[in-house]
């Protein structure tokens, strides 16, 4: 069995590389990539004419600007710069199938029995430069048994470790010094010195079994610890990664917690660190080209019911149903015309998906004519077989089943494909004593019906709504005549109370008149209604009606 070997590679110029690239270099001058950190905008990358200019990573963009006049920042787009890193795993695949993305501009690459067909570790690295140069990146490069030396090797192989105590700031200098500091330059005055990171420098190899050279005159920042973990050990006097080999592991553990002796264990190899390569998405497309473009909605459907059931039998050998398709109707004139279909259930059915692009077919303009076709499903959700009934049921289930009983999914599907699935809704029981919060609004499309909606404790009023105020005695017993919305009305019949207290770990608004009575008011004009008493907490004590009965 071939050694394990790992390779990591290191984008440092990430974030301003890939905006160079999206602009086919039209950004000329140096380029810096911010973002917004404590009301403050910090450099995030930079590129390699504003890493010359002195600017450094980390550095405030008013500073850099008044370093280099000639700065061009651009705000960071995190989602893209993870798009691109994405794209840069597929591409590290030729390499090795364990490919796995170290966010947010690393790659680590599992070689074991790879390198041999690329001519060896040094060749292997050769060809990966000469790929990088061509896409227009910047890339280091670390070969090692474990992880964690491939990592500090691809970023720290080269640097000697220095004190962080080096006397550029202000509070480690002689009194008689500090007043000298305000002429250097290139560093805001009492501050630390800028660090200049060096790319490049040939190949970075460990050989096999020899991690432990490699890695020991390398700072102990190469570990992968935390900035505190770091400065406390050079404060010490350990710097090298060499110098905490030495040391006894339970002193380290005691001192620095468990953290830093893992960190050595799997740069050694004593401790597992696998690499895990990403699973590739589920990607459901198929595509029809035509022999000559077409314009007709019949012609349209009829190239679908050509490449539907295609699509379907895809779906059900992952067992995943769609939930959101695309359409793409590509035209003669190079333009595209775009529709997508949501379903109210995931689904893999022909039948069911078909109706909801016809009513949607008419919205695509076939221009000088459609020359190709695409079905894409854009989201996809597993299909599980499941039991919603118990043995009572389970005869009108099994018949709903079999003759397959999806006529609600279906309205619902097509209703949303002209108003929109996020319209339609279903109310749902929800677990709360208040009674305007026994139920709640979920979108119809995702969430299951509800069959048996519990009973609650006393009778509630068919139409509910928020408490209006009822003129009456400021007294708790049931008013015998009280004034509401303008009229006035005489009790017939009052049964109640029902004492209803708000929650006491919530500030609602709405129940800032405290604990409430409720009552099942009649009035001698017919009408039944729903009124409460409320004795009052931060609002006055009174009257108030809040339903009213069928």
């Amino acid at each position: 069995m071939p050694k394990r070997r790992i390779l990591s590679l290191w984008f440092p110029r990430l974030g301003a590389e890939r905006l160079i690239r999206a602009a086919r270099g039209l950004h000329a001058g140096p380029l810096a990539v911010v973002v917004e950190q404590s009301n403050m905008q910090v450099i995030t990358s930079l590129s390699a004419e504003a890493q010359a200019a002195g600017l450094r990573v980390g550095q405030p963009v008013r500073d850099a600007h008044a370093m280099c006049a000639a700065l061009i920042t651009r705000h960071r787009n995190a989602p893209a710069e993870a798009a691109f890193l994405t794209a840069l795993r597929r591409w590290a695949g030729k390499f090795s199938p364990w490919v796995a993305e170290e966010i947010p501009d690393g790659l680590i690459v599992d070689l074991s029995g790879c390198t041999h067909l690329f001519g060896g570790e040094e060749a292997l690295l050769s060809v990966i430069e000469t790929d990088c140069a061509d896409m227009g990146l910047s890339v280091q490069m670390g070969i090692a048994d474990t992880l964690g030396a491939a990592w500090a090797l691809a970023r720290y192989a080269g640097q000697e470790a220095t004190s962080d105590r080096n006397g550029d700031a202000i509070s480690q200098e002689a009194r008689a010094t500090r007043a000298r500091a305000g002429k250097r330059r290139h560093w805001t005055k009492g501050g630390a010195a800028p660090q200049v990171m060096a790319l490049g420098g040939g190949a970075r190899i460990a050989a096999p079994g020899q991690s432990y050279g490699a890695l020991s005159p390398l700072p102990i920042a190469a570990l992968r610890l935390e900035d505190q973990v770091v400065a406390q050990l050079n404060r010490l006097g350990l710097r090298r990664i060499g110098d905490l080999l030495g040391q006894p592991r339970a002193s380290l553990a005691r001192r620095f917690g468990r953290g830093l002796v893992l960190r050595l264990d799997q740069a050694m190899g004593s401790a597992p660190e696998p690499v895990s390569p990403a699973r590739p998405p589920h990607h459901f497309a198929v595509r029809m080209t035509l022999p000559n473009p077409i314009g007709l909605i019949e012609d349209v459907m009829a190239a679908i019911d050509r490449v539907l059931p295609t699509l379907c039998v895809k779906l059900e050998e992952k067992a995943r149903g769609v939930r959101t398709l695309r359409l793409e109707a590509h035209r003669a004139d190079q333009a595209a015309e775009i529709i997508e279909v949501g379903l109210a259930r995931p689904t893999y059915d022909k039948h069911r998906i078909r109706p909801l692009l016809e009513m949607k077919i008419d919205k695509i303009d076939a221009g000088y004519g459609i020359d190709m076709l695409r079905l894409e499903a854009i989201q996809t959700e597993p299909i599980h077989t499941r039991t919603v009934a118990g043995h009572a049921e389970a005869r009108r289930v099994a018949r709903a089943r079999l003759e397959g009983n999806t006529a609600v999914d279906d309205l619902i599907g097509k209703l949303g494909a002209r108003v929109g699935l996020d319209v339609i809704t279903r109310r749902h029981p929800a677990a709360s004593h208040i009674p305007e919060k026994t139920a709640q609004t979920l979108a119809a499309a995702w969430s299951e019906p509800t069959r048996d909606w519990p009973a609650p404790p006393r009778p509630r009023p068919l139409q509910m709504w928020q408490p209006e105020p009822v003129m009456a005695a400021e007294a708790p017993d049931v008013p015998a005549a009280f004034r509401w919305r303008g009229r006035d009305w005489q009790l017939a019949q009052a049964t109640g109370p029902e004492r209803i207290a708000p929650e006491w770990w919530l500030d609602d608004p709405n129940w800032r008149s405290g604990v409430r009575d409720y009552w099942v008011v009649v009035t001698e004009q017919g009408e039944r209604l729903w009124l409460f008493y409320g004795h009052g907490g931060t609002m006055s004590a009174g009257w108030f009606c809040q339903g009213q009965f069928g």
